[in-house]
């Protein structure tokens, strides 16, 4: 396997697509706004105008795009990849999507011969850039194995989760814990400043013990730096937790911590930050 077709040309899809080419894959990238791919196409990727002409003599298509319904018209339009993917091709959506549509777009799929698999990943820009990408699949594992060389390009912890949308519903656990535990970082260094508190050492003494976790090591120094540059947008991060919301309405179960930092994020965005990084949430508590 090595004509790959990526779609996506994001913060996240640029560090991923530079590792598949560093690992020999030949890479077809489009995207919609194509100044976002020119610096891959300077790099040694082709470029395609449309989704059909990047995907027609692609043996695996990976998509990471914005939102559910991007990831619909990517897929299921008459231009889509399903219409234009050449038969027993891969389909690999890594974008954070409604599980529902991940399971369609499987049937779809395997309706027209080709194999799908929904695989959402954790790790921000930076893991996207350093090949450390946490990938959360789901799908048949005949068709994960066929396509592990093509994660391990990109990620290192790789796990198959189950079945159609299993990757989906791993990645909205992945994100209720992020969002309480984003929201228990600022909600300490607001507490440390508002008495006196060194806020360096603060973080230097509670990083290393209980209270450690990525967000305390990553976030927490970029709050104190007012650094807001994007490894995952506000925006997306809404998108995601309406998602989790979504899906735990759907299971008849209550997430309270996850609605309440939801509402903290939306205010955020009506705010016009929903372009900033997650990090930015350090502002709710400012106000």
């Amino acid at each position: 396997m090595k004509k790959i077709a990526l779609i996506g040309t994001g913060v996240m899809g640029q560090g991923m697509a530079r590792n598949l080419m560093k690992n020999g894959f030949e890479l077809t990238v489009f995207n919609r706004t194509k100044a976002k791919a020119d610096p891959l196409v300077a790099e040694g990727a082709e470029w395609a105008d449309t989704i059909a002409d990047c995907v027609a003599e692609a043996e695996a298509v990976i998509t990471i795009v914005g939102y559910p319904r991007d990831v619909e018209e990517v897929y299921l339009s008459d231009e889509g990849i399903i219409a234009n993917a050449p038969e027993g091709c891969y389909l690999i959506d890594m974008t954070t999507t409604d599980p529902r549509l991940s399971e369609q777009i499987a049937e779809e799929a395997a309706g027209a011969g080709m194999h799908a698999l929904d695989a959402p990943v954790s790790g921000g820009d930076k893991g996207a850039r350093e090949g450390t990408l946490a990938i959360m699949v789901g799908g048949e594992e005949a068709d994960f194995e066929a396509c592990l060389p093509l994660f391990r390009a990109m990620g290192k912890n790789i796990r198959l989760m189950g079945g159609p949308g299993a990757g989906q519903h791993t990645k909205m656990a992945n994100q209720i814990a992020i969002a309480g535990t984003i929201a228990g970082v600022c909600e300490a260094i607001t507490y440390a400043g508002a008495n006196g508190l060194n806020l360096r050492q603060v973080l230097d003494a509670i990083g290393t013990g209980a209270a450690g976790s990525w967000q305390m090591n990553n976030m927490a120094p970029r709050m104190l730096e007012a650094d807001f540059e994007p490894g995952f947008y506000i925006r997306h991060f809404i998108k995601d937790l309406k998602l989790a919301l979504e899906g735990a309405e759907d299971a008849d179960i209550s997430i309270p911590v996850t609605e309440t930092v939801l509402d903290f994020y939306q205010t955020l965005e009506e705010e016009g930050h929903g372009d900033e990084g997650t990090q930015a949430l350090i502002k709710y508590y400012c106000q």
